[in-house]
């Protein structure tokens, strides 16, 4: 696989993807950044989540603005409650 960098490399870095875990346990959270229609696009994957994956737990989490990253009490959230996060943005 080759992933490109939108970015104006000249000579492009080499990267490689995270190992992938065997199944998915645990919780997922799904975090949106506030922008229109994020919520949309991460409830629709909540539905996707809990169709295919039952027994894997979904929390939804909510930034109070797009402009600046999550507050630290929000990460430090996530961090305990979650096993992995899908962060989500549209417009």
């Amino acid at each position: 696989m080759r992933i490109l960098d939108p970015t104006d490399e000249r000579v492009p870095v080499r990267r490689s993807l995270a190992a992938r875990p065997e199944g998915l346990l645990g919780t997922v959270g799904l975090l949106d950044i506030n922008k229109a229609r994020g919520d949309v696009l991460l409830k629709r994957v909540q539905q996707r989540l809990n169709e295919l994956l039952p027994n894997v737990a979904v929390k939804y989490y909510r930034k109070l603005t797009p402009a600046r990253p999550a507050a630290d009490d929000l990460r430090q959230q996530m961090l305990q409650e979650c096993d992995f996060v899908i962060e989500g943005l549209a417009d």
